[in-house]
Parts: C-alpha cells; structure tokens; sequence
C-alpha cells in the first residue's frame, strides 16, 4: 500500500454520503481539515495509510477492500448487468471499463442505471402510456424500484430509528408479549383504540387507521404476529414522525409515490425494531446461535419478521453478521431483496435455479441448507425456508420463501449449520440471472451471456443448451 499512491476520492465520498455526514463532519472524524479532504475527494491528493488507519477506527472500514483495485462494486455490478443488454453487444465493453466508471465517477455509473431502468420499464408500457410518459422520465423509474435502491444504499440501516426504537422498545417491555404495551402506549400517549374488525369492514386492507375516529382496525385474519407488527407499524407513524419525516427529506424523494412508499417502509424499519430492540435482539441472536425458531418465540415474530431483523443489523461496534435475505413466491418473482454485506443479486432478473431456494416449497415447513459459490469465488452458507403469508384469505394464500444466507466465515456461528462439515460439504456453483453468468457448463442456463459468441453445431449437443465460447 505504501509503495503505490491511491486516489480514492470517489470511495471516500460515497462513504461519507452514506454516513449523512458533512465534509466538515468528516474531516473531525479523520483528524484534518475540511479542505484537505475536499482535496482527497477531488483526487487531488492521495489517501495516505495514516489517513486509511484512521477510517478504519472512525467508521469501522475494511481498508483492505477499501483500498483494492476492486472497491465497493455494487455499482459496478448493477453497470455490468446493463450491458448485457443486446443493445451494447458491438461495444465489447469491458470489465476494466465498468470498474473505472463505477469507481471514478459512481455518480454517473448511476445515472447510466437509472437510465437503463427507465428504458426497461418503458419497454413494458403500452403505447399510448408510453407518450403520456415523455412530460417526466423520471415517472419511469417505479416507486418501489428507487425506494428498494435506496434503502440498499443505506446498507438497509438507519441508526436514528434504531435508537429511538430501542428506547421506547425497552420502556415497553414485557416478558410475556409486547403487544398489550404497545396497545396501551397508542391509547395513553396519542389517544388511539385499537380494534380487531372482520375483513368486510375494512374492505380488502389488512389494517386501515381513521385519524378523525382515533381508531386503528386490524383485520380478524391477521396472524398474531401480524396483528402485533401492525399495532407496532402505526405506533411507529405517530412516535417517530419527526425522524421519519427528517430521513425523507435526505433521501431527496423523486415523486410523491415514492415518498409514500418510503415512509411507509420506516415505518415497517421501526416497527420491528420496537418489536426487536436491537441491544436485546443482538444478544439473544448471539446467545442462541442465531436460531430463528428462538428468536421467533423469544420476541413474539414470525420467520420473515426475524429474517428481514437479521439484514438489518450494522449499528457501528455493534455489527451482527451480514445477512443478505430474499423473498419469492412460487412462480420465482422476487419481492424482497437486502444484503447486509455484497452479494450478486441481479437487478433487473430473478435467482439463479441451481440455489434451493426454490426447493423449499417442495420441502414445506422444512430448512433447506446449501453451500454456494458465485462466480467470484465467494462461498456462502444459505437457508430456505416456506413462510406463510401475513393474512390468509382465498384470494391470498398459498405459501412464499424465504432465502437468507452469509458468507461463509460467519457459518460456524449458526445453530442451522451444527453438524455439517463446511470444509467437506458439496458446494454449488451458482450465479446472477443466465444473461451475466459466466459458468460455461451449466445445464439450467435458460440463456447465453449477453455478447457471448454462441459455440454450438449441428454434430454435437452439450450439457448446456447454450454453450458459448468463454
């Protein structure tokens, strides 16, 4: 590291923006002044090893793997996935090429992604919405889209909520259930009932709150986990609107619909973390080898509820294991996504079939375990399991899965992989979607890599239906 000088502008300003810190802020921090690191952000001089050391005390970096050729690649990754796209073929863009942009200047890396997410979502309109669209590209990026990819950015942890959650968490404390306290606590300080109601009153919502009535209706069907998450959910509203309503004018919403589904998704932050106050929540994990079926009976949560709490825990000097945690339904759409740390994901497609995440709906009820390995190397241990969905009623039922994995150095803390010989254990090789994956031999591949040159003849038929020339 010392013989070679390292422009790291960009990485150091990425971290700070995500930390929600000045340059000033920083600059304490680190010990300098605020020009000098206006200077190293600018790449007008380079990040020394005092200064790398200084990181890594103040905010807990990695200086190894922030100082790589490599960097922080989850938009290098993203980049990579979008010139898969047919339309780039005759560029031959290469890998060198997407690293350099994503790291020099991430900004407009991530202007080429929301670019290419529009284009995608544009493709998918008809025709007539289609010129409708022109007044505003930016309505082409979908609420859920620019909300999931900023809650990512945020490593899915809000430091602000968490604090004034485990506060109130553990004034509300119960050894037998949270849900009466938090009940009391909505009546006591802001007035509110809350009632059970049948699903013909609430006309198709799980929980509706008549702010004129005071009065919060869950539906009959919800499970009571649910209904607990849901009395926590509009506590959450009402007890946090100050912070909830400072977190969303940082993140510089793009359109009222994703201002509404940003709130809403603090909103659900907060409410586990009240159900889960994470000082207890991170020693319990501890303490019990990180058993969800524990947890779920210490806290009084479901599986998807303790799942989605374990991405969530990156509180500086405090960190748990980085979890990443997806959620599909049968038909493999995947409507949940976070990563405590990076991994693979593809964007714009779905899970790779050779990950058994898929195989825990024929496995009901069951934990699925598997070692994986993504192209890079990296190994990780994975879990799937079948979860019911929050309210059953004919028109929503039937079962989702849950995938929740960690790389493979956390593995021997779990209570899931007692027993298995992880240094002997058959690994699988998995990727992204088909198009980024560059495995040769796979006989799942659906489709070529983007750009690939096609190796297939008449004469001879592969293991691949898509062999390429690698």
């Amino acid at each position: 590291m010392a013989q070679r000088k390292l422009f790291l502008g960009a990485r150091l300003k990425r971290l700070r923006r995500e930390r929600g810190l000045q340059q000033g802020a920083m600059a304490a921090e680190l010990g300098i002044s605020a020009s000098y690191l206006n200077h190293l952000e600018r790449n007008q001089r380079p990040v020394t090893a005092g200064i790398l050391l200084r990181l890594a005390e103040a905010f807990e970096v990695d200086i190894r793997r922030f100082a790589s050729d490599g960097g922080e690649q989850g938009s290098a990754e993203q980049l990579a996935e979008v010139f898969t796209d047919p339309m780039f073929a005759d560029l031959q863009i290469s890998r060198q090429e997407i690293l350099e942009l994503s790291d020099n200047s991430p900004a407009v890396a991530e202007g080429v992604i929301r670019l290419y997410t529009a284009l995608r979502e544009r493709r998918r309109l008809p025709a007539e919405a289609d010129l409708e669209a022109e007044a505003d590209e930016r309505a082409l990026i979908t609420p859920e889209t620019w909300v999931r990819d900023y809650i990512q950015s945020c490593r899915n942890h809000f430091p602000e909520l968490e604090e004034g959650a485990e506060t109130l968490g553990g004034a509300l404390g119960d050894p037998l259930s949270v849900a009466e306290p938090l009940r009391r606590r909505l009546k006591e300080a802001y007035g509110v009932e809350v009632r059970v109601v049948g699903p013909e009153e609430l006309q198709g919502a799980s929980q509706s709150f008549d702010p004129q009535r005071r009065l919060l209706m869950l539906s009959s069907l919800l499970r009571p986990e649910n209904k607990t998450f849901g009395i926590a959910y509009q506590l959450s509203l009402l007890e946090f609107h100050p912070i909830i309503a400072r977190l969303l004018e940082v993140a510089r919403l793009p359109d009222a619909g994703s201002r509404h589904l940003l709130h809403m998704s603090f909103a659900n932050y907060a409410a586990g973390a009240i159900m889960m106050p994470y000082g207890k929540f991170l020693g319990a994990a501890e303490r019990y080898r990180w058993s969800i079926d524990r947890l779920c009976a210490e806290f009084g949560a479901n599986v998807e509820q303790v799942a989605h709490r374990f991405t969530t825990l990156g509180r500086q000097g405090a960190k748990g294991i980085p979890f990443f945690m997806l959620r599909i339904d049968p038909a493999g759409n995947v409507s949940k996504r976070y990563a405590g740390e990076r991994f693979p994901f593809s964007r714009f497609g779905g899970t790779c079939p050779r990950w058994n995440l898929h195989a825990a709906f024929q496995a009901a009820g069951q934990v699925v375990t598997q070692l994986i390995e993504t192209p890079d190397g990296h190994r990780y241990f994975t879990v799937a399991r079948t979860i019911e969905r929050p309210i059953k009623t004919e028109l929503s039922g039937g079962l989702l899965a849950i995938g929740l994995g960690c790389s493979i150095e956390h593995a021997h803390k779990l209570h899931c992989a007692e027993g298995i010989d992880l240094e002997r254990a058959p690994v699988t090789p998995v990727g992204p979607a088909c198009a980024l994956c560059p495995r040769l031999d796979c006989a799942y591949r659906a489709t070529p890599p983007a750009g690939a040159k096609l190796a297939v003849h008449e004469f001879r038929k592969t293991i691949s239906p898509y062999p390429f020339v690698g």
